[in-house]
């Protein structure tokens, strides 16, 4: 006797936050919404846990900071998400001074340009260090002005159907030459030599450039462009660029799409097994946890994870990258205290509670970069490091107060580095070393103990990510980054979610415009079968 097959109007084949966002706009439409995910929890990468035994710290485990998420997701939605602006966009000390160090402080601009001029000066001498350290603040403010318009621009557009590349440079630049110029660099040369042609000095050009790098393994001068294209979306985020902290921590964000998903009635089921797709028919077949088969059958099927993953199961595989690969060492701590800084003119609360970059210039980015293709791992591993807790303590229990978590991003940490038996322990040591040279001490002699007496360290690698979330590669994005336009005449007019089976959507990050905690990619998987007036109608 064969499997009975249950109707639905919609199958979506992951509860991470972008089959959440699908299955809460398709629910509220009056769809029949199925959701399936291998894990026991819904969530994917945009999940709390609480790694560290006996201590009530509810970290953000594989996501941290929101910015591409549209406000017309939680409106639409009347998603209860709070976010968190930083006052202190980064801190960067200079690497040949830790005693000294650009403080970005987006409230107080007179302080930041004191801050660019102690630092500048650090390494000029004679008579043009002065107009040099002035030069390079006007130079930062310029660009991050023309930055910000551009976002302004484009970011509205990442939820609605595919422009062309013609027709979104006209939108991005206006009539402003010098945001022509801009565009123009960003979209066609490398960026390293765009930030070359905006910054003379090594650290503002590594500062910058950070953006193009987090998950993408490029060197500043890849013809490819993959870090502009990084770059681009780590810059446009909400319209201004701003990377804000979410209240009760990444969990609270699955939370409330699930709250969505399911108060509008989406059926959503944890810990199955998919063990076939066929978008001819709709069909899934999948196991529950109790080891019993099933068949479900939509008239539209959504995958919420990577392509190459829903590869596996089709007889007859969608386009997409396919060996993509993951750059990235993240490690979780949790603090008795802040560590002390060398920097004697910032405090560690300012200086943590926005992006701490770490030994981040662009030649050291380019050093590092060098070593990892050889399969090494850098011998001064850049970095970058912020505090949540500094910004939001809910996320840590009552008996915990007084401590901190501090979360750490090292780039330039592909795969390959982490073959050899023992190269976790030496990545971990080495990003601790490049860590504590800038600090007063050494970080490990503030980093708290679990109950066990170990210490509160969790390390996540490319490999764990893999094995952990299916993210191919260990690539936080499923794959490459791809610019937010249509790149061929068949795609103008879609939504960057369309395979070339009909009835298939990708609703994941390796959709176009994905990546991210933003949920673009399950908005716009129900804006293809929906429409946008529909959606409309649902705020």
């Amino acid at each position: 006797m064969g499997t009975a097959v249950a109707f639905y109007d919609d199958v979506i084949i992951g509860a991470g936050h972008n089959g959440l966002t699908a299955a809460a706009y398709l629910a509220r439409a009056g769809r029949r919404v199925l959701v399936l995910d291998k894990a026991d929890h819904v969530g994917g990468a945009t999940v709390s846990a609480m790694p560290f035994p006996g201590l009530a710290a509810q970290l953000s485990r594989f996501s941290y900071l929101v910015s591409l998420m549209p406000r017309e997701i939680i409106t639409d939605l009347d998603l209860d998400i709070s976010l968190i602006r930083r006052r202190y966009s980064s801190y960067t000390p200079l690497p040949s001074d830790p005693t000294r160090g650009i403080l970005i402080d987006t409230q107080d601009d007179d302080a930041t340009a004191e801050s660019f001029r102690r630092v500048l000066r650090a390494d000029r001498v004679g008579a043009d260090a002065v107009g040099f350290s002035n030069a390079g603040f006007v130079a930062w403010q310029s660009f991050y002005r023309r930055v910000g318009t551009i976002a302004q621009r484009v970011f509205p557009t990442l939820i609605e159907p595919l422009r062309t590349a013609a027709d979104m440079h006209e939108l991005a630049v206006g009539t402003d030459t010098s945001d022509a110029e801009l565009w123009e660099a960003l979209t066609t040369l490398p960026l390293g030599t765009l930030l070359g042609q905006y910054f003379d000095d090594d650290l503002l050009r590594g500062i910058a450039a950070t953006d193009g790098l987090i998950g993408t393994f490029a060197d500043l001068d890849d013809p490819s462009l993959r870090q502009n294209i990084c770059f681009l979306y780590h810059v446009i985020g909400g319209g201004t660029g701003d990377w804000d902290v979410p209240v009760g921590g990444m969990g609270a964000v699955s939370g409330a799409l699930y709250q969505a998903a399911t108060s509008a009635g989406a059926e959503i089921r944890t810990g199955v097994a998919v063990s076939g797709v066929d978008p001819a028919d709709g069909t899934v077949e999948f196991t529950d946890s109790g080891g019993t088969p099933h068949n479900a059958r939509g008239s539209m099927l959504y995958a919420a994870y990577a392509p190459q993953v829903l590869n596996t199961l089709l007889d007859d595989p969608i386009v997409c990258e396919a060996h993509p690969r993951g750059s990235q060492l993240k490690i979780n701590l949790l603090l008795d205290r802040l560590p002390r800084l060398r920097d004697e003119s910032v405090t560690p609360e300012a200086a943590f509670a926005g992006t701490f970059h770490i030994n981040e210039t662009a030649s050291q980015l380019h050093d590092a970069w060098r070593q990892a293709t050889r399969g090494e791992v850098p011998e001064l591993p850049p970095c970058e490091i912020y505090c949540h807790t500094l910004s939001d303590r809910s996320i840590l229990g009552p008996e915990l107060d007084g401590k901190h978590t501090l979360t750490l991003f090292g780039l330039h940490m592909p795969p390959d580095v982490f073959d050899e038996p023992g190269a976790v322990e030496h990545a971990v040591g080495a990003t601790f070393a490049s860590l504590n040279m800038l600090l007063a001490e050494p970080i490990q002699n503030v980093i708290a103990h679990d109950l066990d007496g170990r210490p509160c360290i969790e390390t996540k690698t490319p490999q764990d990510l893999e094995d952990m979330l299916g993210l191919p590669g260990g690539n936080i994005f499923h794959q490459s980054l791809r610019w937010p336009w249509a790149e061929t005449a068949s795609e103008v007019g879609t939504w960057g979610v369309e395979t070339r089976h009909p009835r298939l959507l990708l609703c994941g990050a390796g959709a176009r415009r994905g990546g991210g905690v933003s949920g673009i990619p399950g908005r716009n998987a129900a804006a293809a079968v929906l429409g946008r007036a529909e959606l409309g109608v649902l705020r």
